[in-house]
């Protein structure tokens, strides 16, 4: 019976199919998801929490209770939780054909593919060795299977798994990052072929024909796959006009081949999970694929997928490992598999003459596991090649090996962090004849406009040309495919496989575009895939490494339509915050309300009015820096607005004799800087210099009220730590304490004028205000630098 009648007419829905089934589902995605959030914090990869969940539901812990055991998981019902499971199976590795790309496969280069074999060879000899001591003499398969199901299962190496732990550990844009990837995919393929192998051995046990014949007749279907099925594919593809979506009638027909392709391969005698495999490796890139992972990913990999580590689970019993020779046998597998990887590594790492600490932490990451493992031992389980001992034994291992593997590696390689003692952090110390480089952060292609025509404006010249570098920020979420994570490296030009490398393409083009086109400029494009929590420790990384003066980062509220601003994602506001307080360079916050319209016109003809509000202290003096650089742009009028209090204005309130030594300090280095700059640009008349004389934070707010709109951008300092009777009151009620006092009001959205607004901090070391900030090319001492020290402290 499938459905019941109700609990009214008498009866247990749990003795029917379905509602057992859905509580089965329930459950097992239930405990998974608690255990991904119990091992959050440990960094462990999704495949471990899966597993686990599989086997604290099994037979080793709540299983023992018959009860449990009856009532939910009962004989019965395993017959259709495992269809199901290999229903999830079969799709999740149609997806992961359509993500893998057999093209970067070809491009690894010789160094990653010796690295792969290296890390492959030894294991499977230790699986072999082991074979001999493991396999009982009267089953009834040949020594030879067991030996590839052994060695298989030891040598291969997750590639979804590892691309995850690469992005955790931020060691994705790392030359060990890259080489473990490659050698990982190289790896992958090997073991799907090495798996094919197995499988048909297995099947056969009468002749060694059949198994021939197993043989020849994937041969042909992979061929069949290759040059009918992906022309027909290719051939959708250019029927469908690009940017449409694909017809309902296609996107059924694909799904129905990977139901055909698994009928195939499994009455050929391979596994039907080989045939969806092959399906999905022969759709092409691009929007397709795109369209298929979009439409199966959450599904398939959250709700189905956790139902076949789940079987796994239940059919493993650890109490079946019995006796303390087992369990010693299982410690010496686990120790030597994972050390004949790291040795086999080590030794072709030796051979490309790459130091060992990076041989072994290669050696560690390829030591990953995860589908194609429990699938080995799942095929195995099944043909009875491995008994539940053994099967046991080796789900044991596949998670012990993949635990351990970030802990071990955030020990071992640390990343030599030079303490980077670089002058020119901010902009009003970089010299006027040297280059600047800046780092500009962007989310989404909305972006990009107004950020290259602020850079436009920022006049790149032969004498300080300027030095970009793009950082698209991209959330590293649970789904993020393992390909996107990769391809994050790759070269433009290529289809896209997803909306996110859809998006970097489009920004990285934008860039890439301007780049053409201005001059003395240069673009270097890079991606920081990373969670929202922890994203600004690759800017500052990033920023540190390349010496850079200044970071622009958008704003987290967008214009609307209407000219309000609504927030696009929360999350930019913390990445923001938390730039803001670690920073190892100036920062600038763009509110972009548009400096394209009418005004982006070809470079040597690009005109803006830009505004500075100069209220006094370090901020003020960076933001001044940079409008005075934007000024010498031909295009370009500045005015500048000094604030004054009036005489009679009471100073504030300050705690100590030592905050007025301070501010009164601050107030002569201001003085000494509006003083250099009027000087140098008295004679110019695209710059407008005014003193406005006011009184307390209500004429400020009029005073920046009644300036016309005919300005395209307002650039102000942040103003952080500075105390000024002008802007006193204000920081009470504003939205974005970020931004600062004046900078949130002129973001905000009751102001009048809708113009851009860059928002400037000034890097400040702890006692920069000391004497050697005059200068403005003096050494900075490395002891003032509080917020570099946080880049020490943190190795990652």
């Amino acid at each position: 019976m499938i459905t019941t009648n109700g609990v009214w007419q008498g009866d247990n829905p749990l003795d029917f199919s379905l509602p057992l089934f859905v509580l089965q589902l329930t459950l097992v995605v239930l405990v998974t998801r608690f255990f991904v959030f119990v091992l959050k914090p440990f960094r462990q990869p999704r495949v471990i929490s899966e597993i686990l969940g599989g086997i604290v539901l099994g037979p080793s812990v709540l299983g023992r209770y018959d009860k449990f055991a009856n009532t939910v998981f009962p004989q019965r019902s395993v017959m259709v939780l495992e269809t199901m499971a290999n229903v999830g199976l079969l799709y999740f590795l149609f997806l992961v054909g359509v993500e893998m790309d057999i093209m970067v496969v070809r491009k690894t280069g010789r160094r990653a593919l010796t690295i792969a074999i290296g890390g492959m060879v030894l294991p499977f000899l230790i699986g072999a060795a082991f074979s001999f001591s493991m396999h009982r003499s009267d089953d009834h398969l040949g020594q030879g299977t067991y030996i590839l199901f052994l060695g298989v299962a030891l040598s291969v190496t997750a590639f979804p798994v590892l691309a995850r732990i690469l992005a955790e550990l931020k060691l994705i844009n790392t030359e060990i990052g890259r080489i473990s990837m490659s050698a990982a995919l190289v790896n992958d393929m090997f073991a799907w072929i090495l798996l094919a192998l197995a499988i048909a051995l297995a099947e056969s046990e009468k002749t060694s024909f059949a198994s021939l014949w197993v043989m020849i007749s994937s041969a042909a279907f992979i061929a069949a796959c290759v040059f009918v099925v992906r022309p027909g594919i290719s051939w959708i593809i250019r029927k469908t006009p690009e940017g449409e979506n694909f017809s309902e009638f296609y996107i059924c027909l694909i799904l129905t081949g990977v139901m055909i392709s698994g009928f195939i391969t499994d009455s050929i005698g391979t596994h039907s999970v080989f045939g969806a495999f092959v399906f999905g490796l022969v759709i092409p890139n691009g929007p397709l694929g795109l369209t298929l992972i979009e439409k199966l990913e959450d599904f398939v990999s959250g709700l189905l997928l956790p139902l076949f580590f789940a079987i796994s689970g239940l059919k493993t019993n650890i109490a079946s490992i019995e006796g303390p020779a087992t369990w010693i046998t299982l410690m010496l597998v686990i120790i030597l598999a994972c050390a004949g990887k790291v040795i086999g590594t080590v030794i072709v790492a030796f051979f490309h003459g790459m130091p060992v600490r990076e041989g072994i932490t290669i050696g560690l990451l390829l030591n990953t596991k995860g589908l194609v493992e429990m699938i080995v031992l799942n095929v195995g389980k099944d043909q009875k090649v491995l008994d539940d001992e053994t099967f046991a034994t080796m789900v044991l291992i596949a998670l012990v090996m993949t635990g351990v593997i970030t802990p071990i590696v955030t020990i071992l390689y640390k990343p030599v962090r030079r303490s980077v003692s670089y002058k020119r952090r901010t902009i009003q110390q970089t010299k006027p004849d040297s280059e600047l480089r800046v780092l500009v952060c962007v989310h989404t292609p909305r972006n990009v406009p107004t950020i290259i025509n602020l850079l436009e404006a920022s006049h790149a010249t032969k004498r300080s040309p300027i030095c970009i570098y793009v950082l698209h920020l991209v959330e590293l979420t649970g789904r993020a495919s393992a390909m996107l994570i990769v391809h994050s490296t790759r070269k433009s030009g290529r289809p896209a496989l997803n909306r996110t490398q859809a998006q970097s393409d489009h920004i990285i083009n934008a860039f890439e575009n301007y780049e053409q086109h201005a001059a003395f400029v240069a673009v270097q494009p890079l991606t920081a895939i990373s969670p929202y929590s922890t994203m600004h420790e690759d800017v500052c990384s990033l920023a540190e490494d390349k010496r850079v003066s200044f970071i622009i980062i958008p704003f987290h509220k967008q214009q609307t339509v209407d000219g309000g601003m609504e927030a696009t994602n929360p999350a930019y506001r913390l990445v923001n915050q938390n730039l803001l307080g670690n920073s190892p360079c100036s920062v600038g916050i763009l509110v972009d309300r548009g400096l394209n319209g009418a005004t982006r016109l070809t470079s040597n003809n690009i005109s803006l009015q830009v505004a500075v509000l100069f209220f006094g202290g370090p901020d003020d003096r960076e933001a001044l820096a940079y409008a005075w650089r934007m000024a010498e742009h031909p295009g370009i009028s500045l005015s500048v607005l000094r604030f004054i209090p009036d005489e009679d204005v009471a100073e504030p309130a300050s705690s100590t004799r030592n905050m007025n030594v301070d501010m009164k300090k601050q107030r002569q280095l201001d003085d000494e800087y509006i003083n250099t700059f009027r000087a140098a640009n008295a004679e110019h008349e695209t710059i407008l210099y005014v003193d406005k004389v006011v009184s307390n934070g209500e004429e400020t707010v009029a005073a920046v009220r009644s300036m016309d709109s005919s300005h395209d951008l307002f650039i102000v300092g942040r103003g952080e730590g500075m105390l000024s009777p002008l802007t006193a009151g204000l920081t009470d009620w504003s939205e974005c304490p970020e931004l600062g006092a004046i900078g949130d009001l002129l973001a905000s959205s009751d102001f009048a004028a809708t113009v851009s607004v860059l928002v400037v901090q000034q890097y400040v070391g702890s006692s920069a205000l000391e004497d050697d900030m005059d200068l403005p090319d003096s050494p900075v001492h490395s002891h003032e630098h509080p917020r570099e020290t946080y880049g020490l402290q943190n190795p990652r």
